[in-house]
């Protein structure tokens, strides 16, 4: 496996929607994993803030992520189980290979 775009993208997710949130996701995670140029993600909840996430993904090239996955059908049903959760709306990054 070549080297990877790193996206990350801190998740805050509404008061008391957290289990509402971490069904959908399960429920979304096919979604991105199909993607082509997709590697593999990790979702991580804050020890601090119990309403915050941290979402990574590898990404074969950022081009992988910002026009194959969110240009997709699958990303239009990933933003109706996912976006209504968030507030404020996430800032995505992508960062390159070491």
């Amino acid at each position: 496996m070549s080297e990877a775009v790193l996206e990350v993208a801190h998740l805050d997710v509404r008061p008391g929607q957290t289990e509402a949130f971490e069904a959908a996701f399960a429920e979304a995670e096919p979604l991105i994993s199909a993607a082509p140029g997709y590697q593999r993600h990790e979702l991580r909840r804050c020890l601090e803030h119990e309403n915050r996430y941290l979402l990574l993904a590898w990404w074969d090239t950022l081009e992988s992520h910002t026009e194959g996955f969110r240009g997709s059908a699958d990303y239009q049903k990933w933003k109706a189980l996912l976006h209504h959760f968030y507030d404020p709306f996430p800032e995505v990054e992508h960062y390159a290979p070491r």
